[in-house]
């Protein structure tokens, strides 16, 4: 019989041994001298570090990597989850909560080196996973670090903890890398999306990669200690004025990806950044609000995951 450890053994440890992830790294770093990794295609030589929306040339910049215990509690497990704050974003979204890192880019590049170096002393911290927070436009940074990492003994999950707008040829370079996604759905109105995060088809786009996340991980499965191991996990942020439309983004996910998909459905909204030039953004979500869309989840028959309150 199986133990639980190879039952439960990261992907990115087969490709690794196969060489595929060599392989992924040199296809993922060539692709850096005319980017299309995300949907915003900007067709830059980050190789030579010219940059365009992401304002990111040939290294990450990380803000911070420490263990959180303040994310979901199937990641943040007992040890917590040992999350890699990346700065920078491809999404402009005016009430970003984490704006100084998103929109302001604090932190400092970090090497492939370095980068593999973090993720193995949140390891030796005990974290549960490597948590990869806004990774949309480092993919190639990431998993040319991953390889490293490997290579020094890296044997967690990695979590890719994205705001959505992701590409089909970034998801082709992850498939068999990642093993949890994570990914924000914030609209279910690309309209909206534009008028609020300066992107155009945000759900489309959105609709399409959770579809292929969905396609390589399959369903939230979580080990005898409740701690996540692999699958699909959605977060939904509730804003004011059903802004972010849950009842679309639910009824997609449970008639076109699974009725079993996980949700953290999120209540945490507060006016940051420039929400208060953005109203109905200016205020905090009411208590019916954030009733209303539970009724919503509860309707599709969605299981509810415990976050960040």
């Amino acid at each position: 019989m199986a133990s639980s450890r190879s039952k439960f053994e990261p992907a990115y440890l087969r490709l690794y041994e196969s060489g595929e992830l060599a392989r992924r790294v040199e296809r993922a770093l060539a692709s850096l001298a005319d980017c299309a990794l995300c949907p915003r295609e900007c067709h830059v030589n980050r190789l030579q570090n010219e940059f365009a929306v992401c304002k990111t040339g040939r290294y990450a910049r990380v803000s911070s990597f420490f263990p959180h215990f303040g994310e979901e509690d199937c990641l943040r497990g007992w040890s917590g989850s040992g999350t890699i704050f990346f700065a920078w974003c491809n999404l402009r979204c005016v009430f970003c909560q984490n704006w100084e890192i998103s929109q302001k880019g604090l932190g400092r590049e970090v090497d492939a080196g370095e980068l593999a170096g973090i993720m193995l002393a949140l390891q030796a911290a005990g974290c549960h996973n490597v948590n990869l927070v806004t990774p949309s436009h480092v993919v190639a940074q990431i998993l040319e670090a991953l390889g490293l990492a490997a290579e020094r003994g890296l044997r967690i999950p990695v979590v890719y903890n994205t705001g959505g707008f992701d590409g089909p040829e970034a998801l082709a370079l992850l498939d068999g890398v990642v093993d949890i996604y994570m990914p924000d759905m914030k609209y279910g109105d690309s309209e909206v999306a534009h008028r609020y995060s300066h992107v155009r088809g945000y759900v489309e786009v959105n609709q399409v990669a959770v579809r292929e996340m969905h396609r390589q991980v399959g369903d939230l499965v979580v080990d005898e200690d409740g701690v996540a191991r692999r699958g699909l996990l959605v977060r939904h942020l509730v804003l004011p004025g059903n802004l972010a439309n849950t009842e679309r983004v639910f009824a997609f996910l449970a008639h076109e990806i699974s009725p079993r998909t996980h949700v953290n459905l999120m209540a945490q909204y507060r006016p940051c950044y420039r929400a208060d030039d953005c109203p109905p953004l200016d205020r905090w979500i009411t208590a019916e609000e954030w009733n209303a869309a539970v009724a919503v989840a509860r309707r599709y028959g969605l299981p509810l995951v415990d976050g960040p309150a």
